[in-house]
């Protein structure tokens, strides 16, 4: 089974990076690191990146998760070609642009694009945002899936993910101590559903709540709190439809053997423990 460490970026293509990375800076309150072509890359924590915007297709997805080492990697790639997942070693030119070591590429069922990665690029300087949003890290990801039964069963027999908690089908699946790291949410085709970014506390997601208002940026749901997660959130729209997510307080999972995964509800009570009704299409 493939040790996952930890999640370690998303890259998005976008037929107007200029935008994209003046929402970034101006509006999501990430540091711009650097420009390399048509690519921009941004930085949360202490990662070198964590978001990249590039030119190109605006359904053009690909997450990326971080193995301890490159043997992990090897065994990664043959244990996926023997699930019957086609994986490919990622060229010189592509691990330069990612910066990293080395890295492997294939889809999961639904056909999401995974990077596993070896050795990537940290920064030896503070993360340093672009506006004060209170922002601690990138922190979990959701991906759209076209049978979130069958995706849970890759993701946890062949990745190596465990269930924290159900709503209706999607599973919430941890990699480490932390709630979630993936959810997996029903849609037609793959993509990143939503990007979350997590925030020092609840008054750094209220003050966002009126940034954003004030900007005229649509919130897509909260402010709320999760009963799964524990997490209070704000979710709100970026370039192209991507849907972003501040979030705080998500609980830590530390006692495998104890923590038993809930079921909760597919609709608005299990999403939101306030009562605040979610404007996202995945989540109706």
């Amino acid at each position: 089974m493939i040790d996952l460490h930890d999640i370690r970026y998303v890259r998005l293509g976008t037929p107007d990076v200029d935008s994209a990375a003046r929402y970034c800076t101006e509006i999501l309150g990430l540091q711009k690191v650097r420009t390399i072509g048509d690519a921009v890359y941004f930085r949360s924590d202490n990662r070198d990146h964590t978001l990249v915007y590039f030119e190109g297709d605006a359904n053009d997805h690909t997450t990326a998760f971080e193995l301890r080492s490159l043997e992990a990697l090897e065994a990664a790639k043959e244990e996926l070609e023997e699930a019957g997942r086609p994986v490919r070693w990622g060229t010189d030119a592509e691990c330069e642009a990612r910066f990293v070591m080395a890295f492997v590429e294939f889809q999961d069922p639904t056909g999401n694009r995974i990077e596993l990665v070896w050795r990537p690029l940290h920064s030896g300087w503070r993360y340093f945002p672009s506006r004060d949003a209170g922002i601690t890290g990138f922190s979990h990801i959701g991906l759209r899936s076209s049978d979130p039964r069958r995706d849970e069963r890759f993701w946890t027999n062949i990745m190596g993910a465990r269930v924290s908690d159900w709503i209706g089908i999607s599973p919430l699946l941890r990699i480490d101590e932390i709630h979630h790291k993936i959810a997996l949410f029903p849609s037609q085709g793959p993509g990143v559903q939503h990007i979350n970014h997590q925030v020092e506390c609840i008054d750094d997601i209220m003050r966002s709540w009126y940034f954003l208002k004030k900007c005229e940026i649509p919130i897509t749901f909260g402010p709320g709190k999760h009963p799964t997660s524990s997490a209070m959130f704000l979710y709100f729209e970026g370039p192209d439809g991507m849907v972003f997510e501040y979030s705080s307080g998500v609980r830590s999972i530390e006692d495998e053997a104890a923590y038993h995964p809930r079921q909760f509800p597919f609709e608005p009570i299990g999403f939101c423990m306030w009562g605040s009704r979610p404007n996202i299409k995945e989540f109706k």
